[in-house]
Parts: structure tokens; C-alpha cells; sequence
């Protein structure tokens, strides 16, 4: 879409980061939350955000694992949450499982 959210035309990027005057932003609980009491440190603090750009390969994990409801990590970290939820927390195999030679015959 755009390399950077201050380039998108309706992205709140501008108000939350320069503080241009913008009558359909409102900051929202989350945004009041950074940096201390004043603007000027919220405003550095969102900045920090988009200081990196992240990997496109990570985000097509990101987006996987949050689709199919998945834990992104490790196997050990995986199986660590699968034990605490009590549920599989990986991808499994696509498909059907494999019946035995012996339910063919």
C-alpha cells in the first residue's frame, strides 16, 4: 500500500506523531499511556513503533500463526503453552490422517 503510515492519506500517523491538528483523531487509552504526562514524549514514543520496518517473511508468520489460532516460537515454547492451555498449539498435518495397512485390507 505505502512504505511508511505517514504517507497513507487516512492513516492517524501524522496527529500521533507530529500532533497535526486533525478534527477526526481522538487518542485513544493506549495512546495516552506512552511516554509521560506530556504530548511531546507520546508523540517520540509512538515514533519508536515505526522506527523499524519489520521482515515481510515475519509478518506472513505473524499473520499464520494468528489466523489458524497458533503459537508463534520455539517447538519447546509451543509445547510449553500446549501444556498450560491443554490443547495443541502448532500446526498439525493437512488433511485426513492415514489410515493403517491393516483398516485397507
Amino acid at each position: 500500500m505505502v512504505e511508511h503510515p505517514g504517507e497513507y492519506r487516512w492513516s492517524s500517523y501524522g496527529a500521533n506523531t507530529q500532533g497535526e491538528a486533525d478534527r477526526m483523531i481522538r487518542p485513544y487509552a493506549l495512546y495516552q499511556q506512552l511516554g509521560s504526562d506530556d504530548a511531546a514524549s507520546r508523540r517520540e514514543a509512538y515514533r519508536e513503533f515505526f522506527r523499524y520496518q519489520i521482515d515481510p517473511g515475519l509478518v506472513d508468520q505473524i499473520r499464520t500463526a494468528t489466523n489458524g489460532g497458533f503459537v508463534l516460537g520455539s517447538d519447546r515454547f509451543q509445547k510449553e503453552v500446549a501444556a498450560m492451555v491443554g490443547q495443541r498449539t502448532w500446526r498439525g498435518s493437512p488433511g485426513r490422517p492415514v489410515k493403517s495397512k491393516e483398516a485397507k485390507e
